[in-house]
């Protein structure tokens, strides 16, 4: 089978290679005129507007590359979800594979992707066989591991010798286990210690059919949480303390166990970190690639952090429809709330104009948000909100395209995976 370079839908074409000064004051430090201007260049099309701020995702691209050090950096497709965008960024130097979050979005994606990795274990059998019956797709497309189980249902799916090998990563889990505080990180692998990891890939490289290649180790108690909340000092203090210790055992951890596994297989990779920690995981010598997405399109989550600070490249714009009462302006839609424990922190914010606040009783609405605050006094119906979200690439899932906006202008019109009619997760 073949897979050619097929046009993505849309119009026009994302190039980051262009400059972008990661040193100097970004148009968006001037929200008075970065917003209005957004707003003026996507006038003509109609609300809700997902856009693209070009520069600020050159910025964004370039700052996690000169965080990286030197160090290669996967994309994460969750935090994008588009096509258009997932290729300028492999264009890149430095930028090298797709880190996926399905195996039928890897499949889909290694059409014209030879290198992506499944972030998380797979029952798809629909999917399974797919793989399994293409030599082309089974050489691009690495699995992840981290229970025996697993391997049974691929094996159950097509046994070896009748199917090419799987390529499969081991992913260990990166919590810490605090002394006094117990568990902290995320509730992934099984794998903990380095015996763990090691049981589990000894048989799998006895087992006939596989191909150990990677292992992953996700520390999302450092790359996923920010240390610079406003509003919550103490927490912060709290979070830089345990983060560095967590990091100082991982490093500790991770390195045994790269070494261990490397004395069972050639591995092509050992995988790390994510936007919160690139520099502490470059840091890392055993880590050769770093998982990064979240700081590319920059959702609100990624503004509370000390190590850097993302431009806000994704945004999208609402029209205000109604006005209940003199101090509030009501926009259509908006009720976006990104995934995670519920509170304030996964709902969106609004960008411009400043002062905007959503009502406690109300919040973001599944149709509509008011929104009250100094500012909806002097908003009519037909004026403009800008929204952020949350999280980056949950915004894609709620819009069909996004309008990449250059030099005051719309230059592109960009599919998301939902516009090229894709559900994933």
């Amino acid at each position: 089978m073949t897979f050619p370079k097929t046009p993505r839908p849309g119009y026009g074409a994302l190039r980051l290679g262009g400059s972008a000064d990661i040193g100097g004051p970004g148009p968006w430090q001037d929200p008075a005129a970065y917003w209005p201007a957004r707003s003026k260049a996507v006038a003509h099309l109609g609300a809700p507007v997902a856009t693209l701020d070009a520069g600020a995702l050159r910025f964004n691209a370039r700052d996690l590359l000169r965080r990286a050090g030197g160090t290669p950096l996967r994309v994460a497709s969750k935090s994008i979800r588009v096509r258009s965008v997932l290729d300028a960024l492999l264009e890149l130097p430095g930028f090298r594979g797709i880190f996926a979050f399905t195996l039928a979005e890897a499949l889909w994606l290694a059409q014209t992707c030879d290198d992506v990795v499944v972030g998380y274990p797979s029952a798809d059998r629909a999917a399974l066989a797919r793989l399994l019956s293409d030599e082309r797709l089974a050489s691009r497309v690495t699995l992840m591991i981290d229970d025996e189980s697993q391997l049974d249902l691929v094996d159950a799916v097509a046994p070896a010798g009748r199917r090419p090998g799987v390529r499969v990563c081991l992913d260990a889990d990166a919590s810490w286990r605090a002394p006094v505080l117990g568990f902290i990180g995320t509730r992934r692998s099984p794998l903990h210690s380095e015996a763990d990891a090691v049981s589990l890939a000894r048989r799998i490289v006895a087992r006939p059919g596989f191909i150990l290649v990677g292992l992953m180790m996700y520390e999302g108690q450092i790359a996923g949480v920010g240390d610079a909340v406003p509003g919550a000092a103490v927490m912060n203090t709290v979070m830089r303390w345990v983060q560095a210790r967590s990091m100082k055992e991982l490093g500790s951890r991770r390195g045994a166990i790269a070494r261990a596994l490397a004395e069972l297989a050639d591995l092509e990779f050992v995988n790390g970190g994510g936007t919160g920690s690139v520099e502490a995981t470059a840091a890392d010598p055993s880590v050769t690639e770093i998982t990064a997405g979240s700081g590319l399109f920059a959702g609100h989550l990624f503004d509370s952090y000390r190590a850097f600070t993302p431009a806000p490249a994704a945004a999208v714009a609402l029209d205000v429809v109604r006005r209940p009462a003199a101090g509030i302006a009501t926009v259509l839609g908006g009720g976006w709330i990104a995934s995670g424990p519920p509170g304030t922190s996964r709902v969106p914010q609004v960008a411009w104009p400043p002062g905007l606040v959503l009502l406690p009783r109300e919040g973001a609405g599944e149709v509509q948000t008011p929104l009250a605050g100094r500012a909806a006094s002097s908003l009519a119906v037909g004026d403009r909100v800008w929204l952020r979200h949350a999280k980056s690439g949950e915004l894609s899932e709620r819009v069909n395209e996004y309008a990449v906006v250059d030099g005051g202008s719309v230059v592109a019109m960009l599919a998301t995976y939902r516009g090229e009619g894709k559900a994933f997760l």
